[in-house]
């Protein structure tokens, strides 16, 4: 429990931020026009309750869309945009799936059958977990949708493991199961949103294309394997535990077999219905369906009387509609602050005020990243692209780099997380193991300190190999 002391800190915080936007709204600064003004201190507030967490996220969100709304500092339709977002329905499909992976035991089996390559001991299942993400960000395109499959997996693995609600062993496998389905594909051009977002700028403003070999060279290396390595020291490091083996011994039934107490039939209907779901999300380039209307039809068959395995109640016990708002109102919360025109105006400060001189070529490298970095605090991390990219070409003249190289370093900078609520699947993910998000921040902020301390340095020295820079 967060100690008294913690929590007046944060509410002297966020009060303080509340009187910047009064003041704000009353006398805005000569750079902003009104609305902009008060667009700036409602999404101040509203990311200072978000990072806090002094109210649940998703009355910060009803906080946000209420006093947009009403003040008029953006339309209705761009306000709920986020509901409208394939997003949101990707997030719904995932509860449902989840659901039925649980429910159905299919969970269960599945770790009984990689139960024994992995519980031998903490360390071998925290990496192991982490491996098995790594690998599935080849195959699935989407970060909640590895979610959507690994955690359940995970969480049947701590609960035979002795790890309890609240545990440091579930919280550890809960933990890299959030960031192994999110951060390593950062490094992988179709696996992530704001990289085909990023990709997609480009090509469409700059006409610069970055084929899949490329960016997996530059960035792999760093970002999906070197920071992976980081984020299961940190976890071994911050959530120690040990494997219970009587435990693991005690989820065996009368037959001996894990998780035979289930319906195998309903099982391997279940089974089916993933592999075909899974069968189009991995060959969505082909088909071209996106992800989240596939993981729709799979959610409503899944729910079907006669067919599928979500009754009801198990229905309204796995959607948290508090998580919905939570990230209907980040996204959102990107689109305002792009349409009003404060993240240009974000952006073209940091330019200014950052250490940027043609000739300067390590502090303009990690001067592009911290600039990626702090916009993704207030645009969230998919907004970042939107708000840089135009950008490139007068910070490849500014700084000698060239436009594809700039571009490039927003990945780092983006892929740089600081809290939960910058990017929805590490939300959803955490909200699917039944823990609790802020729990997530122990490992977010050292991470994030790692990759700008270590490892931003490290890519500098592997562009300069690879002839980048």
């Amino acid at each position: 429990m967060p100690s008294k002391a913690g929590i007046e800190g944060k509410q002297l915080f966020v009060a303080g931020l509340v009187l910047v936007a009064l003041w704000l709204s009353i006398l805005p600064p000569a750079a902003l026009s009104p609305h902009q003004a008060q667009t700036l201190g409602i999404v101040l507030v509203t990311l200072s309750l978000w990072g806090t967490g002094l109210v649940p996220g998703y009355l910060a969100s009803l906080i946000f869309f209420a006093v947009t709304i009403i003040a008029g500092l953006a339309p209705p339709e761009l306000v709920f945009s986020g509901f409208a977002s394939a997003a949101i329905w990707l997030i719904i499909s995932g509860f449902v799936i989840g659901s039925a992976i649980s429910v159905s035991g299919l969970g269960e089996r599945l770790a009984s059958l990689v139960g024994p390559m992995l519980t031998g001991s903490y360390p071998r299942l925290i990496g192991g977990l982490m491996l098995t993400c790594m690998a599935l960000g080849f195959l699935m395109p989407s970060s909640l949708g590895r979610a959507v499959v690994m955690v359940p997996i995970g969480m049947a693995l701590a609960e035979r493991c002795g790890f309890g609600t609240g545990s440091n062993g579930r919280i550890g496998v809960a933990a890299v199961l959030a960031v192994g389905c999110n951060m390593p594909s950062f490094a992988i051009l179709p696996s992530n949103i704001p990289n085909v977002i990023l990709s997609g700028s480009a090509e469409t403003i700059l006409g610069v294309h970055f084929t899949y070999a490329d960016y997996l060279l530059l960035h792999y290396p760093v970002l999906g394997v070197l920071k992976s390595l980081a984020t299961v020291l940190l976890v071994l490091r911050l959530f120690p535990a040990t494997v219970e083996a009587a435990e693991i011994a005690s989820h065996k039934d009368h037959d001996g077999t894990p998780g035979a107490g289930f319906n195998r039939g309903v099982q391997i209907r279940v089974m089916a219905i993933l592999l075909v779901t899974l069968a189009l999300w991995m060959t969505d380039g082909w088909h071209g369906i996106n992800p989240a209307w596939i993981g729709l039809a799979a959610s409503a068959i899944l729910l079907m009387p006669g067919i599928g395995v979500v009754t009801p109640p198990a229905f309204k016990a796995s959607v948290d509609f508090g998580t919905l708002l939570f990230v209907a109102g980040a996204l959102a919360l990107g689109a305002i602050v792009n349409a009003s025109g404060l993240g240009a105006m974000i952006g073209q400060l940091l330019q200014d005020v950052l250490p940027l001189e043609a000739g300067r070529d390590a502090v303009n490298f990690a001067s592009l990243v911290v600039m990626s970095t702090l916009t993704g605090l207030i645009a969230t991390v998919p907004g970042v692209p939107a708000v840089l990219t135009p950008m490139a070409p007068d910070l490849a003249n500014v700084t000698g780099f060239s436009v594809p190289a700039v571009l490039m370093t927003q990945v780092i900078g983006f892929s740089t997380v600081l809290f939960p609520y910058q990017v929805g699947p590490l939300v959803v993910a955490m909200q699917l193991s039944g823990e609790r998000l802020g729990t997530l921040l122990r490992i977010t902020l050292p991470l994030a300190a790692i990759s700008l301390i270590v490892l931003v340095p490290i890519n500098y020295l592997w562009w300069r190999l690879l002839g980048w820079i």
